[in-house]
This record gives structure tokens, sequence and C-alpha cells, in this order.
């Protein structure tokens, strides 16, 4: 029973990961597709004088790379962090 319970946290813990792995890339994708048709528009308009475009791409690129942080980089809360947090909270109140 407890053997289930641990192969089905471990199973949930790593669909949630896939899913936040997948929206990354749907995030991604969307990112780029969107920045290409405003460069596009720049460029059809002219393409005279400042590129704007740079304020859209930078602003939502730094959206993009704190997403990407968070699905590939962002260290897993360990049971460690858990039994911690819950200990400073006893001192707390």
């Amino acid at each position: 029973m407890v053997t289930d319970t641990r192969e089905q946290a471990a199973r949930d813990t790593a669909v949630a990961h896939l899913k936040k792995r997948r929206d990354f890339f749907g995030h991604l994708l969307v990112y780029v597709l969107v920045n290409a048709f405003v460069v596009v528009i720049w460029a059809v308009t002219g393409a005279h004088g400042f590129f704007w475009p740079v304020f859209l791409i930078a602003g939502w690129g730094i959206g993009v790379v704190m997403n990407a942080w968070d699905v590939f980089w962002r260290p897993q809360i360990t049971e460690q962090d858990i039994q911690r947090e819950i200990e400073r909270e006893d001192k707390l109140g």
C-alpha cells in the first residue's frame, strides 16, 4: 500500500513536470510566431527608423526566460525542504 502511494506520487510528479514542459514549448511557439508576425508588420510598413518590435520581443522574452527557468532549472521541493518549513512555522506561531 505504501509502495502504491509512493509510485502514484512519483507518477503525479512526473506528469506535472511533463505538463509544464509541454506548456513551455507551446508558450515558446506562440512567442516566436507572434514576434515574427510583428517584425513582418514592421518590415512591410517601411522598416524606417527605430526597430520598435524590440519592446515586445524583450518584454515578453523576459517572461519566456522566467518560464524556462521554472520548467528546466528550478530546484525541486524536497521532503527536507518541507520539514524545514514546518519547523520554521512552528517556531513562529
